[in-house]
């Protein structure tokens, strides 16, 4: 692997790659798929491509990182992050873990096609790993080539930065290259392979490490480098933690656990479901991670999975996430039982889970609407209105964005009428609509609230714009076809979500009724 020359900001970044130089790797630069012992990581080289080109990067994470606008222009930013060369510092490796899939303990997976570049120290001190996903094979592969397709890579690119935007806790994506070969993909897992365009992009957090690097070591029963990791992650990662030894330990969890509650809090606040919450894909610093068969609520439905894989079961709906995150939690308790000499600061982290997430679902539901604290008796006006938004099929984003343009002295529908999808639902409904329309302007004039500041604490709360998945698929389509000014054109729109934007509201309307069942648009597999 070549080291790249380069100049400007980008020959002065800094890496201190402290995951490698402080935790035990794998002894093998061997790249093949096999079971990696006693190491939290292996070498891993990035697999060159034939014709690197930048289709897409976020300015704010090169700032973020340290670089330039002149840096990403110049061609060796593509070189770099498709995998064809290194900078000065960088040391390539591959992260061990496992992790329970759709409830079952899986054992070793592993940064499959994952290949964390370094630990970049941005100009503000920051600690940015730069990681590059689809660069090829590693020895966590389990015999797949360890590339990645446009479409999937396109979908990764485009919703970690939208969800920044949102508001919500994410991984950061830095650039979208082209790799100029194709890659074989079952899409559908039908039997019916074809040749895709191929694609790597560069993710970005200060942390990647998972639910899964812990349970692994639990799992082999190797509890010192268990311990060692554990204390590793608390001093680089939460250096803000206090005390020393157990102490220490039982509050970190207790802080794993609230920023887990609060990412999911803003999953549900909108209408993002995640589609595979396996235990591998869980950030021990509460970010999004692992973008895969995502979805975003269009018509509001607690049930919804966009992974066609959870079809049957349904574990990872959208109604489930908050649960689903309690289990996988519980599951890290389980794997970190032997760094406590009891399990009470294991459940009082779960406990504190419970607390966080009970508040802040509270404290989002009030300004979803529009009201100064919640109280309890609104637990039940806002589960009649998602029970009547599921049964009238009504758009999630459209209705809560709607409500903010309700006058509460003279409540009616016309302000909601866009976001029902079935005019026949609307009919059979309306009246029902109309009643609980009551009890909240109701609500409202009882809340002391000043009109305006209601307005506009509903706007900050309720996106304007979101990635729906027909979005992204056109983005997609258009890519595939050479035209990347769609992308470019969300990118742009997505980053200020919470704006009126009226140049753009061709992109804030209703699925179509020929997105509903096609691919992409409505249910995603895992492959990519």
């Amino acid at each position: 692997m070549i080291i790249v020359k380069v100049t400007g900001q980008m020959q002065q970044l800094r890496f201190d790659n402290r995951f490698v130089a402080e935790l035990p790797g794998d002894p093998s630069a061997d790249p093949r798929p096999r079971q990696v012992l006693g190491a939290c990581w292996s070498p891993a080289r990035p697999t060159p491509v034939p014709a690197p080109r930048l289709l897409a990067h976020s300015p704010e994470v090169a700032a973020l990182v340290g670089l330039t606008p002149a840096d990403v222009a110049a061609p060796a930013f593509a070189e770099v992050f498709a995998g064809n060369g290194l900078l000065p510092g960088m040391v390539p490796f591959a992260a061990c873990y496992g992790g329970h899939q759709f409830g079952q303990w899986a054992g070793q997976l592993g940064d499959g096609r994952a290949i964390t570049l370094g630990e970049a120290i941005g100009p503000g001190g920051e600690r940015w790993e730069l990681q590059l996903k689809g660069a090829g094979p590693t020895p966590y592969s389990r015999h797949a080539d360890g590339r990645a397709v446009l479409r999937s890579s396109l979908r990764e690119f485009l919703c970690s930065e939208a969800m920044h935007h949102l508001g919500v806790p994410t991984t950061r994506a830095l650039s979208l290259v082209a790799t100029g070969e194709p890659v074989i993909r079952d899409m559908f897992y039908d039997g019916n392979p074809r040749a895709e365009p191929g694609a790597v992009v560069c993710r970005v957090a200060p942390s990647f490490i998972r639910f899964g690097n812990f349970e692994i070591l639990a799992a082999r029963g190797d509890g010192a480098l268990l311990a060692r990791l554990v204390d590793f992650t608390i001093a680089r990662d939460f250096p803000e933690l206090e005390g020393e030894g157990e102490p220490r330990r039982a509050a970190w969890f207790a802080e794993v656990c609230a920023r887990t509650a609060l990412m999911v809090a803003h999953w549900m606040r909108v209408g993002f479901v995640h589609g595979v919450m396996n235990t591998d894909n869980m950030s021990i610093l509460g970010l999004t991670i692992d973008y895969g068969p995502y979805g975003w609520v269009d018509n509001f439905d607690p049930d919804w999975t966009p992974n066609t894989t959870d079809a049957g079961g349904r574990r990872y709906r959208f109604g489930h996430q908050p649960q689903v995150a309690h289990w996988n939690l519980a599951c890290l308790a389980n794997a970190l039982i032997g760094a406590f000499a009891t399990t009470a600061p294991l459940e009082a982290g779960l406990e504190r889970y419970a607390q966080v997430f009970t508040a802040e679902s509270r404290r989002m539901t009030a300004a979803k609407l529009g009201l100064t604290r919640f109280e309890d008796e609104d637990g039940e006006l806002a589960r009649e209105l998602y029970g009547l938004m599921q049964r009238a099929e009504v758009d999630m984003t459209l209705l809560f964005r709607g409500l903010a343009l309700l006058d509460p002295e003279a409540p009616a529908l016309d302000p909601l009428r866009p976001a029902f999808y079935s005019e026949a639902r609307l009919a059979e409904h309306e009246a029902a609509f109309g009643q609980w329309l009551g009890r909240y302007a109701a609500r409202l004039r009882a809340d002391d609230l000043a009109p305006e500041r209601r307005r506009a604490t509903m706007d900050a709360a309720n996106p304007r714009f979101v990635p729906r998945n027909y979005l992204a698929q056109q983005a997609i389509d258009a890519a595939e076809a050479g035209d990347l000014s769609v992308l470019h054109r969300l990118m742009d729109v997505l980053r200020r979500p919470y704006d009126e934007q009226p140049a753009h509201a061709d992109l804030a309307g209703r699925r179509p009724d020929w997105a509903r069942h096609r691919a992409g648009c409505s249910m995603l597999s895992c492959s990519s």
